[in-house]
């Protein structure tokens, strides 16, 4: 399995020049790194002009691998050859490095590139990606991955040490200023004047102590007047390393690249909104950051949060009055780290009465409300502490709880909300403070804790009777003067009460099957299954010429085409489906054909757009300005490999993918909707104005292009 690495963005706030001077003095050998033994160069290459600057050396590398695997291949030393490209016109240096040693085993190559900062010229950016690939290696493939990735690691953590050693250097040989490039016709100093121009500099020029550089302070106190200060947050495509640390956190170099790596598949794939980088951190934290298994958590749940709305769910619903009444639930100050506390009073909480008039779909939805609440709160923390906080403390009350809490459909509406939360909340959940639990606790613990991820799980404190008065109770964890004044605190809890919920608001059975029924199927989203040789379809009437087709959807599993076809005929859909193409789908999805197996492509109907493959957690939107009036079919298909045309036989990609789509069955989720040409003002504020669903997690979006007067698919890019 290839082993792959990408670095965050990494600002210096040094210019280029000087960056340069210190990294050169890396060569030949660097004390720095115990395991650069020494480097030889084999090519060199400078311009006429001296802007261009290539050198190719060969470096020596002491590995730290055991002494048995060393003897068992051969060599006690492993050597690289790195290529470095400097342009000081362009004020860049790109670096190439791959391994010479075992290179028919392992294939090892790396790039980094160190620029100017876009938006400061007195600073300079460093990138760094590489890929590790063992083919063979004496049976010891699994050893010498983890010695490789365990070696690299380490010396991504000095790269940034390295540099500014040297830069502290240069200082004390009272070198703090390099001149730039300059094209040999124009001098700007002459030899005589040069070191006073130096000095100049050097009196201009700012040291940036190492502590500045940790904390990332801003330009304002550390740069000269002239020099403009960055734009906060993160580029569209691109970390920053201060920014990491600064709001997400401290994470090792492969936490931060299976970030980086997570976050760019998102904007290539799902070119519509995607999480902030806080949110794409805390599925890959509860997957102990393995890309792929994070990456299927975190598509179905945007998927989830698309189908039913719940990224507007603070804005759109008003929870119902009894909620407001009897739910004894709210948010209270902080706790000691800083982490939002939301205070629960179970035991007060008539559960039974709450589901007996609400339904479980509607306690759901509250608790949801409650998340989306949750995540905002942890967001304005971050910036009013000025560090990272991504998930919030619960304190739960247990006083009062009694054999009606453990009401058979009352325990039912918790498991469901434990599940859904579990599934699209994860890592949120701080801390969990169980207090004044009775005796019956443990009967409700033994029907709850299968259902609450192990992680999750050691995150909870649970207290007896007054024992959380006691050491290492709730001081250590909450500010004396927040503790609410029914745990014997000072400072007055506004979260109500709860108590009995009246009969009287009780709802019947029918009627709270209709609501949970309505709940679940308020959505704009319909769902469909694709399979082998059965497509679905939808027919779209077009009467005015110039009308716009807009789409959004998610291929929730496997891969399909999209195709959208016109027709002057109109298709007769399959008498089984009385509803026809408009019809509301079911959760469980359905299946619709209308071109006929007899219709002929190029006669009865005809292409208006080239075929789109989307693969799997894919979400694509996209219009087409329709050229004729008359039928429009927007079909998804199943997407089947290609045979291999040099060989009879298979290709083992190809089985292992068809593999993937299980029993040959793909299905997707999709929203589509007509707008005249007159109100069509580009692709993405048609599907904005429709509420598609695209996720307010995310930053807000990039400007949209203008649509053309052709017809067109895309997929759609944004911060």
């Amino acid at each position: 399995m290839v082993q792959k690495y990408q670095s965050p963005v990494r600002v210096y706030k040094y210019p280029f020049e000087l960056i340069m001077a210190a990294y050169e003095r890396r060569f030949p050998t660097c004390p720095l790194i115990p395991m650069f033994v020494g480097s030889d160069t084999v090519n060199e290459f400078k311009s006429e002009d001296g802007a261009i600057h290539v050198i190719e050396r060969r470096c020596k590398l002491d590995v730290d691998a055991p002494r048995l695997l060393k003897k068992i291949a051969g060599v006690d030393y492993v050597y690289f050859v790195q290529k470095n490209s400097l342009n000081s016109r362009e004020r860049t240096l790109h670096i190439e490095a791959y391994n010479e040693t075992f290179s028919n085993r392992v294939i090892i190559n790396e790039h980094c590139c160190y620029t100017v900062h876009p938006e400061n010229e007195d600073w300079t950016c460093f990138e760094q990606s590489a890929s590790l690939d063992i083919k063979s290696f004496f049976g010891f493939e699994s050893t010498v991955e983890k010695i490789a990735m365990k070696q690299y690691t380490s010396n991504i953590k000095k790269g940034k040490e390295i540099i500014e050693y040297y830069l502290r250097q240069l200082e004390e040989e009272g070198i703090t200023f390099v001149p730039r490039w300059t094209p040999p016709s124009i001098t700007p100093c002459s030899d005589t004047s040069l070191s006073s121009c130096k000095k100049q500099a050097a009196s201009m020029a700012v040291i940036i102590p190492d502590a500045a550089l940790k904390e990332g302070l801003s330009g304002d106190a550390l740069s000269s007047p002239s020099a403009p200060e960055p734009v906060v947050g993160t580029p569209d495509d691109k970390l920053d390393a201060d920014y990491i640390k600064r709001y997400l956190g401290d994470l090792t170099p492969l936490q931060e690249s299976c970030l980086i790596r997570l976050r760019q598949w998102l904007q290539e794939t799902h070119k519509g909104k995607i999480p902030k980088d806080e949110h794409i951190l805390r599925f890959l934290r509860a997957r102990d950051f393995n890309i792929d298994k994070a990456r299927e958590i975190m598509c179905q749940s945007l998927t989830w949060r698309k189908q039913h709305q719940v990224d507007y769910i603070l804005e759109t619903w008003t929870p119902p009055q009894v909620l407001q009444d009897y739910y004894a639930g709210g948010w209270h100050h902080h706790d000691k780290d800083g982490r939002p506390l939301y205070v629960l009073r179970l035991g007060q909480m008539d559960t039974k009465g709450l589901v007996r008039a609400l339904g479980e779909e509607a306690l759901l939805r509250y608790v949801l409300s409650i998340n989306e609440e949750g995540l905002r709160r942890c967001e304005e923390n971050t910036k009013v502490f000025g560090r990272p906080i991504s998930s919030w403390t619960c304190l739960v009350d247990l006083e009062g709880l009694n054999m009606r809490h453990l009401w058979r459909p009352g325990v039912k509406a918790l498991l469901r909300i434990i599940e859904v939360v579990e599934a699209n909340y994860p890592e949120t959940l701080g801390r969990l403070l169980i207090l004044r639990a009775p005796r019956v606790f443990p009967v409700l613990w033994t029907l709850v804790s299968p259902f609450i991820d192990d992680n999750t799980r050691r995150k909870f404190l649970i207290y007896a009777g007054n024992d959380y008065q006691g050491p290492g109770g709730l001081l250590d964890y909450i500010d004396k003067e927040i503790i609410p004044d029914f745990l014997s605190g000072e400072c007055m809890c506004e979260v109500p009460e709860g108590g009995l919920v009246p009969k009287s608001l009780y709802r019947t059975a029918e009627e709270l099957e209709n609501e949970d029924l309505k709940l679940w199927t308020e959505t704009i989203y319909q769902s469909a299954s694709v399979f082998k040789g059965a497509p679905h379809e939808i027919l779209i009437q077009i009467v005015d010429a110039s009308s716009v087709i807009t789409w959004d959807f998610d291929v929730c599993k496997g891969d399909i085409v999209f195709n959208i076809y016109h027709s002057k005929r109109s298709p007769q859909p399959a008498k089984k489906d009385s509803l026809g193409a408009h019809s509301i789908t079911s959760p469980g999805g359905n299946n619709v054909q209308l071109i006929d197996k007899v219709w002929q492509l190029g006669r009865d109907y005809s292409m208006v757009e080239s075929p789109l493959i989307c693969k799997e957690g894919e979400s694509v939107q996209g219009s087409h300005v329709t050229r004729w009036p008359g039928f429009y079919i927007l079909q998804w298909k199943f997407h089947s490999m290609p045979a291999c045309a040099a060989s009879s036989l298979p290709r083992v990609d190809d089985v292992l993918a068809s593999l993937q789509v299980s029993s040959h069955k793909c299905k997707v989720m999709y929203y589509t909707e007509v707008i005249g040409s007159e109100d069509f003002r580009g692709s993405m504020t048609s599907l904005e104005s429709s509420h598609s669903g695209f996720s307010q997690l995310s930053a807000a979006t990039t400007s949209s292009s203008q649509s053309h007067s052709s017809s067109m698919i895309s997929r759609w890019r944004f911060c």
